[in-house]
């Protein structure tokens, strides 16, 4: 029997809101987001595959594969249109579902994403994907964030839960590995991100140690940029209310119109 893929689903509404966390979390991370969009919305907040309740789902790892789960996934939950928010390597997993499908994606919210370049802090992803104790998880995300801000202690004992589950550090040291092969990552090609018509939103941290900031430079112009000062990685933790007011304004914008290719000729 294959393991499902879990989604924490909460809200209803006409509008659906799917939440993708970064490389090491879970549906957890998104606490302090979804209570803000969940009264007039339908959201859910995915374990993605390898990590959480998602652990043993088939394939686990990859972007790639956790776009290609999600995208199955909402299939069979007969939702045919979202909003899509990822962080990290769950943004890299939204873009590569925006592109596969995308008349499904209604707005595009990504949170320093993967993928953007192939530049990545390889050493302290793979001591996070380690990190087995409290202290070395506290750590580790203390590293990921940016000077001012400190771990919860909610996320850290969430994060310490999580990995005393039997084969989840093991899993996670493999992605980690293969994510960070030779200390680059895979990228996507800019002209691939220039077909996106839907709203895009991209949402950096300047203080960001895993992903440089700097890979959001030269975008396609339709893209929204939003830079946040004394912020590093660990965007949802560190401002949510922030998060969770740029998502809901992104969710309001307008599809870019898609030129056609004579016009785009000339």
């Amino acid at each position: 029997m294959i393991s499902p893929l879990y989604a924490a689903e909460r809200g209803a509404g006409p509008k659906a809101v799917v939440f993708l966390h970064g490389f090491g979390g879970c549906h957890h991370d998104w606490h302090a987001v979804v209570p803000t969009l969940a009264p007039g919305s339908r959201t859910l907040a995915y374990d993605l595959p390898g990590h959480g309740l998602s652990l043993d789902f088939p394939g686990g790892g990859p972007a790639k594969a956790a776009a290609r789960a999600v995208l199955a996934d909402l299939a069979t939950r007969k939702i045919r249109r979202v909003h899509l928010v990822g962080h990290s390597m769950g943004g890299a997993a939204a873009v590569l579902m925006a592109l596969a499908e995308p008349e499904r994606i209604a707005s595009l919210t990504l949170l320093a994403p993967g993928g953007f370049g192939t530049e990545i802090n390889g050493p302290l992803l793979r001591r996070y994907a380690a990190a087995a104790d409290r202290s070395e998880i506290r750590a580790c995300l203390a590293a990921m964030s940016g000077p001012q801000s400190l771990p919860s202690q909610r996320i850290v004992d969430v994060l310490g839960e999580m990995r005393a589950r039997p084969r989840q550090l093991q899993k996670l040291v493999e992605i980690a590995a293969a994510m960070t092969r030779d200390d680059r990552q895979g990228s996507i090609p800019r002209e691939r991100l220039e077909t996106l018509t839907m709203p895009v939103m991209v949402v950096w941290g300047v203080d960001d140690a895993v992903l440089p900031f700097t890979q959001a430079d030269a975008l396609p112009a339709h893209f929204h940029l939003h830079h946040v000062l004394e912020a590093g990685h660990m965007l949802v933790e560190e401002a949510p209310g922030l998060i969770a007011g740029i998502v809901h304004r992104n969710m309001k914008r307008r599809s870019r119109p898609l030129r056609p290719k004579s016009a785009a000729a000339n």
